[in-house]
This record gives C-alpha cells, sequence and structure tokens, in this order.
C-alpha cells in the first residue's frame, strides 16, 4: 500500500545523520567532490537547507511505510520553492531500505509526493539523480521524468 508519514523528531536525528554520509558518498562516487571534506561539504548543504530542521518552512519530511502502522521502509524529502515565476517542487531525497527495494514503494511515494506539491500550488516537480544511479533513473523516466539538464565533466591530466 505504501503510506507517507510525517517524519518524526526522533526519526529525523537518524535520517539526518545517514543523509548527509549518503550525499557525502554519493559525491565523491560521481567524482564531483573529494573524499577529504565530503561529510562537511554535505553537513553545510544540509543545514543551508533545512534550516529549522522538520520545521523549516515549505519542507515537507516523510517516512515511508509498507503500510500504515507497518514497517519503515524509507523516507522522502519534498521541497516548495516559491518564485516569483510560480511555485514548483523538488525532491531533495528519495531512500528506499535495501531489502523493500523493487516492491514499488518509491513510485507509490513519488504519486503520493506528487499530491503534497500539487495541493502547496507546485506546477511541476524536479529532481537530480547522479549519473551513475541508473536504477533511479529508469524509475523517474518510467514515472515521466524528463531531462531538464545535464551537467558533463572531462577530466584532465593525469
Amino acid at each position: 500500500m505504501t503510506v507517507l508519514m510525517p517524519m518524526r523528531p526522533a526519526t529525523y536525528a537518524r535520517y539526518l545523520a545517514a543523509a548527509i554520509a549518503s550525499y557525502a558518498e554519493d559525491n565523491v562516487a560521481a567524482g564531483r567532490w573529494s573524499k577529504a571534506g565530503a561529510s562537511e561539504g554535505s553537513e553545510t548543504e544540509f543545514a543551508e537547507l533545512l534550516t529549522l530542521g522538520l520545521a523549516t518552512p515549505d519542507n515537507y519530511l516523510y517516512e515511508i511505510q509498507d503500510r500504515e502502522g507497518g514497517p519503515l521502509v524509507g523516507f522522502v524529502w519534498l521541497a516548495i520553492e516559491r518564485t516569483p515565476v510560480g511555485v514548483t517542487g523538488f525532491i531533495y531525497d528519495l531512500e528506499i531500505r535495501p531489502e523493500y527495494r523493487r516492491q514499488g514503494h518509491a513510485s507509490r511515494a513519488l504519486s503520493a509526493v506528487e499530491v503534497t506539491a500539487t495541493a502547496q500550488g507546485a506546477t511541476s516537480l524536479g529532481l537530480h539523480v547522479f549519473a551513475f544511479n541508473e536504477a533511479a533513473q529508469a524509475l523517474y523516466r518510467r514515472l515521466g521524468f524528463q531531462v531538464a539538464s545535464l551537467s558533463l565533466r572531462k577530466a584532465l591530466g593525469s
């Protein structure tokens, strides 16, 4: 069934620590950051985005459950961005625990996030996916996401 529940404060502390570490690792794996300082860089970005933690306005952090009262299968973080040209939603994080992957939880969680974003006035929904994460790219394409821009890089020197 997949249910989104507002993230609880006790869960948030654990989520934040794991998300900061994961984001640092992904940026190192993608070649965007060096290992030295990656943790600090990730921590800084999260602090800038979630200035008030769970109480940060226009940010919706959810625990994804298998069913109401069921096991915790993952997390999703939606931010609503209000600009002079309109309102958009941005998914900063979607994580499904390995043992619950490929069961439809991510698709159903994203559908529920679309409802929240639409209710907040968003006319589009964006996200970032690392190039090495082919499984996530396939999921997002299947759900109708299209490439909005590409960042390319070429290694120089040795």
